[in-house]
């Protein structure tokens, strides 16, 4: 049961996105992902079971990785003029999981 209200949370997630897409408010559809659903699932997962101390890091990193999604959505904004979408979104991609990776690098030596 818990995995299936996971499940649904990110289905309207994504029909959200999509109503939003296709509405004269189109550009709202950018701020649903940054709405902190998973975030939400991670911290209430985490906060009961592990320490307090481990859950305050685990918000510590949820704030070091916006700078993976600056990262995506940096490159993504300089690509769309450049590429198709669908190569643009792969560079954005490719730039959040370079950046996410030394995040994490960095995460793990401190």
């Amino acid at each position: 049961m818990d995995w299936l209200v996971k499940a649904l949370l990110g289905a309207g997630a994504v029909i959200l996105i999509q109503v939003l897409a296709l509405s004269r408010n189109y550009y709202l559809a950018g701020l649903v992902p940054l709405f902190p659903t998973f975030a939400l699932i991670a911290h209430y997962l985490v906060g009961t079971q592990r320490s307090v101390p481990e859950l305050k890091s685990t918000i510590v990193f949820g704030m070091a990785s916006l700078v993976p999604y600056l990262a995506y959505l940096v490159a993504l904004y300089l690509l769309v003029d450049r590429c198709r979408l669908c190569t643009a979104l792969a560079g954005a991609t490719a730039a959040w999981l370079i950046t996410a990776a030394g995040l994490i690098g960095v995460w793990n030596r401190i």
